[in-house]
């Protein structure tokens, strides 16, 4: 089974998102911006949400984390949680 190792910003615009990863792409850190912007408890370690397989995130995540290139970060990614922006640090 794929398995993918991810790490995420959570926020609850897609303005803020959209801000966010423009400051990345333009060279700020990622885990550091999770730390100070990220609305999830996984925030507090850089975004990081470990290693999971198909089916354990809502699907919306899902489709993204299991079609996305490694170490490129996509979004905004919409959820019933808000916006997100994702970055697949490996995949198998």
């Amino acid at each position: 089974m794929a398995q993918a190792t991810a790490r995420h910003i959570l926020v609850p615009t897609e303005q803020q998102c959209n801000e966010l990863k423009t400051a990345i792409e333009g060279g700020a850190d990622f885990a550091q911006v999770a730390r100070e912007h990220s609305q999830c408890p996984s925030g507090r370690d850089g975004g990081n949400l470990g290693t999971f397989g198909p089916g354990q995130m809502v699907r919306e995540f899902d489709e993204v984390v299991f079609s996305a290139p490694v170490n490129v970060v996509q979004g905004p990614v919409k959820t019933q949680f808000g916006y997100h922006l994702v970055e697949v640090t490996d995949r198998r």
